[in-house]
């Protein structure tokens, strides 16, 4: 009789990266209540936040011989060593951020650390749907495969309250939809690496 570990289903690492740096940022709330969903209460899946405020603004002169500075290696290890990706994006001007877009296009600098990777878009803000859709376009380019379905868009501002004064998600409707996109994240990326 096999033991229960090897009828779980593997543990399936999620690189969560945040297009905003302020302290109390909701879509930082969002990857915060992502990471405790993870933990408490879906098996097999394991959400790292990765910190993208210390990349240098691109600029392929600080690369050397196919190296790059310290800080942009580390980064794409991590998001080498990942199965998928989870994207935390507010809209700025109809797009996604400076901070996402730069360390969008450092992974995407040869070998692509990006391609071949489920992925998943949530906002938290106003809108937020400008730009998800560019972030779609931005990973047909990288490879990366968004799940379709469900769709994440919160609009913080808009009662009931979502989140405290430190940014925190304490909707409990919002948080059991942002649980939803996290299933069919590891679903998807399941079915990607053919373990579904």
């Amino acid at each position: 009789m096999g033991s229960y570990g090897t009828m779980s289903k593997p543990v399936i690492k999620v690189a969560a990266l945040c297009g905003s740096l302020r302290k109390a940022s909701f879509n930082g709330g969002l990857i915060r209540a992502a990471i405790e969903l993870s933990k408490e209460q879906i098996t097999g899946l394991h959400v790292e936040f990765i910190d993208t405020s210390s990349l240098p603004m691109l600029n392929t002169d600080l690369e050397d011989n196919g190296r790059f500075p310290a800080e942009v290696e580390e980064f794409r290890q991590k998001i080498l060593e990942a199965d998928c990706c989870f994207f935390a994006s507010p809209d700025y001007n109809y797009s996604v951020t400076p901070l996402l877009k730069n360390a969008l296009d450092w992974g995407s600098r040869p070998p692509n650390v990006w391609a071949g990777k489920a992925a998943a878009v949530v906002s938290a803000c106003g809108g937020g749907g400008r730009a998800q859709y560019h972030l779609r376009q931005i990973g047909v380019f990288l490879d990366l495969h968004f799940i379709n379905k469900p769709e994440y868009y919160l609009n913080a501002f808009q009662p009931p309250v979502k989140f405290n004064g430190d940014g925190d998600l304490i909707d409990s409707d919002a948080r059991e939809r942002l649980k939803q996109v996290l299933l069919s994240l590891q679903a998807f990326t399941l079915r990607i690496q053919g373990k579904s």
